[in-house]
């Protein structure tokens, strides 16, 4: 999957997490630039992506990450490990 591909369902993800289909997933994209995104919101997402990806992300991984450039990052090397 290339990481266009990854943006895509990301996009997908939070649009069905926050229920805000005007959200623009891009790599410099952070908790800030979203109103719902709080420690609840969090949490639903980082849930979400783990179904839709089909894998799981220790604490310490999920805490390191500063954007969602940073999780498609992560995403990708769980997917070619």
């Amino acid at each position: 999957m290339d990481t266009s591909a990854y943006y895509d369902k990301l996009t997908k993800v939070f649009h069905h997490v926050f229920d805000d289909d005007s959200i623009v997933v891009t790599p410099e994209l952070t908790a800030k630039d979203v109103d719902e995104w709080d420690s609840l919101g969090h949490m639903r997402l980082i849930m979400a992506v783990e179904e839709t990806f089909r894998t799981k992300f220790s604490a310490a991984e999920v805490g390191r990450l500063k954007n969602v450039g940073e999780f498609v990052a992560l995403i990708e090397s769980k997917a070619a490990g």
